[in-house]
């Protein structure tokens, strides 16, 4: 077993608060949330170390989930961690990776809300560098989409413990009413590295450019798959860290952006080079773990249905977010299945 690394200062998070405040530090605009109710594992769960961070980072048994957190979709992020939490059947199993921008004083204090609301959460935190990507990224169609932070998944592999072996990432836009053990026992065969729901009735094309198809050396990039690739989302994926590690699976999708800055082959932010790297050879999730494009298109963000058959997870991916539109008094249908899970109190001062 790799050893962990020491476990972080964050739990102090009463006497980080004092700091914070202390300094003039926390902004008056930040958002207050509630104490989310404490869930508590079933009978039949694997007893854990809860109370050692070390022990439980390195557990097989344990549900790892890896999200980012910024201040623009933290409403987002708290109510997703809300919903695994509440539809686990173990709870307290449950270890969160989150992931957020280096800049120390903001990351404090997404942090100490985090703390507040969920004192009893297995949390870890990890500092990514923009830098690291802000040079390779391209513009897309839409600004929220060229973030470095929407790039942190590339780098999973690389900001998790070793021990680390196989994460559920989550975008922070998703509401989960199932089980999320589910989704994270699924199976990896035939060397796949990463599971994700595929949608293969999309024009696979359209998410490159007439560059890319024109160019052999390119276009059969995709020759030699496992099958035909197909669309998914990158934003709900069981990704098998030892694999990724052992492929190197960070400096592939690297160099496909880098080739982008020189010779732009796609157009939509960082789900390309992850179709570059492995459409066709991942392992596919029934569609119940991706009802995704609830937050519509991204130019407009229209109201969408779900799509046929059951649901496990609800994702509002596209332009349209539940918060703003039900903040508007402009919600879609399907935003009254988020706002339960809404955790939003009254603006407060850290200050205060």
């Amino acid at each position: 077993m790799v050893a962990p690394p020491p476990p972080p200062p964050h739990r102090h998070f009463f006497f980080l608060l004092f700091l914070l405040s202390a300094a003039g530090i926390a902004s008056s605009a930040t958002q207050s949330f509630k104490e989310a109710p404490e869930f508590y594992n079933s009978p039949a769960c694997p007893t854990l170390d809860t109370a050692n961070d070390n022990a439980m980072i390195c557990s097989d048994e344990a549900v790892h989930v890896a999200m980012t957190l910024d201040a623009a979709y933290l409403r987002g992020s708290m109510a997703a961690i809300f919903s695994a939490l509440q539809h686990s059947t173990c709870p307290q199993n449950i270890f969160f990776h989150f992931v957020s921008s280096a800049d120390g004083v903001r990351r404090d204090e997404l942090l100490t809300i985090i703390t507040r609301s969920f004192p009893y959460l297995n949390f870890r935190t990890y500092s990514f560098q923009n830098d690291a990507v802000s040079g390779l990224i391209s513009t897309s169609i839409r600004s929220a989409l060229d973030c470095p932070l929407n790039y942190a998944r590339n780098y999973l592999a690389n900001l998790l413990p070793p021990c680390v072996r196989r994460v559920v990432y989550l975008d922070s836009d998703v509401i989960l009413v199932d089980d999320i053990a589910k989704l994270a026992a699924t199976s990896l065969p035939n060397d796949a590295v990463l599971a994700a729901p595929e949608y293969c009735n999309a024009n696979f094309t359209t998410y490159f450019t007439p560059t890319f198809w024109s160019n052999p050396s390119l276009s059969l990039n995709f020759a030699g798959r496992n099958r035909e690739p197909c669309y998914f989302n990158t934003g709900v994926m069981v990704m098998d860290l030892v694999r990724w590690r052992e492929g190197e699976y960070t400096t592939k999708i690297v160099e496909w952006m880098e080739l982008q800055k020189r010779i732009r082959i796609y157009e939509l932010g960082s789900l390309p080079p992850f179709l570059l790297v492995f459409a066709g050879n991942i392992a596919p999730v029934d569609h119940r773990w991706n009802q995704h494009g609830l937050g519509g298109d991204n130019y407009r963000g229209l109201c969408r249905d779900l799509h046929p058959g059951p649901v496990s997870l609800l994702h509002w991916s596209g332009k349209g977010k539940p918060w703003v539109r039900l903040d508007a008094n402009r919600p879609c249908p399907l935003d009254a299945l988020w706002a339960p899970y809404d955790l939003l109190q009254t603006p407060f001062s850290l200050d205060a």
